[in-house]
């Protein structure tokens, strides 16, 4: 079997192939298919299972390539290594026509669709694999496709090793640090004046924790980040904010507490407490799911190991 594939961009080849086609020669070798480049189009010959699998993944290569400008070895070796599932994920649809968000690894495949089949879906796991941001682009997708009335994400204004009182500024000046990742991930998904435009209109709002004490949320998708940081009393405060119609994400990395060592996390013990009631999921995302530059990989690999030798 023969099948052509049309590049999407010319002037991206070197990064889709790799330093002297490296990444074509590690399909070639995974896949048993030959592969020849001719102009702006790949020529894909083998066995009518693998060929189309190939096409897919490069497929994949494409627009990881387009959203994450960077193709690595470790991306390839990803994707061939990824079952069928997941290449058939579609991507989110977000108000950028300029960004392609999709499920990069199995366990964010799964991250995805649990959010969307469940009303409170808890998330864990280190950090760069894709909890907030893909959680954020789940909102952005159902405001646009108007199943929900407005965006609340929350972050605890808890201290990581240091003192709040003694940032310079007013309460919001001292806060927006702790918000700024939620503020980034919606600028990916959405130009400036839109995003400011929601936001003055409070269909978006990007708040501190204690900001939700006393309310329910109908109609809303909420995101608490950073949840590890809660306590069991702020962690029942927002689980009893959701509202009729609405959706809930919790996500944090229970391995970076940065509460008192007396203190329980919240997030801890409301997954312990309530994983098991029908409409609440637990996701936990891994290592593998890490989807920034390939050290960060080695990063939590190295810290773990040396937290394990020390127990």
């Amino acid at each position: 079997m023969e099948v052509t594939i049309q590049l999407d961009s010319a002037d991206k080849q070197l990064e889709l192939f790799g330093p002297a086609d490296s990444n074509l020669r590690l399909l070639r070798q995974s896949l048993g298919v030959q592969i020849t480049a001719r102009q702006a189009n790949l020529i894909i010959t083998g066995k009518e299972k693998n060929v189309n699998r190939t096409a897919e993944i490069i497929d994949r290569m494409q627009k990881h390539l387009i959203k994450r400008r960077s193709l690595t070895t470790a991306d390839v070796t990803t994707f061939i290594a990824q079952g069928d599932s997941a290449m058939t994920s579609e991507a989110i649809t977000v108000y950028s026509n300029k960004k392609i968000i999709e499920p990069v690894t199995s366990g964010q495949l799964k991250y995805v669709e649990t959010m969307l089949a469940n009303d409170l879906t808890f998330c864990i796991g280190p950090a760069g694999t894709g909890k907030t941001y893909l959680a954020v682009a789940i909102a952005v997708s159902m405001l646009k496709k108007k199943q929900i009335r407005r965006m609340v994400l929350a972050r605890p204004a808890v201290e990581a090793g240091e003192k709040l009182g003694f940032l310079p500024g007013d309460v919001q000046a001292k806060v927006n640090p702790y918000l700024r990742p939620l503020f980034d991930a919606l600028e990916d998904m959405m130009d400036f004046a839109q995003m400011k435009k929601f936001i003055e209109l409070d269909i978006i709002e990007i708040i501190p924790l204690a900001f939700m004490r006393g309310r329910t949320l109908n109609e809303a998708i909420i995101i608490c980040d950073e949840a590890q940081n809660t306590s069991p009393l702020q962690m029942l405060m927002v689980l009893t904010r959701l509202g009729n119609g609405s959706k809930m994400i919790i996500t944090g990395d229970i391995t970076q507490i940065d509460l008192d060592t007396s203190q329980r996390s919240g997030m801890v013990e409301a997954i312990e407490t309530l994983r098991r009631i029908k409409g609440i999921a637990v996701v936990e995302l891994t290592r593998r799911d890490i989807v920034r530059h390939r050290l960060v990989q080695n990063i939590v690999r190295a810290y773990k190991k040396k937290t394990k030798a020390k127990s």
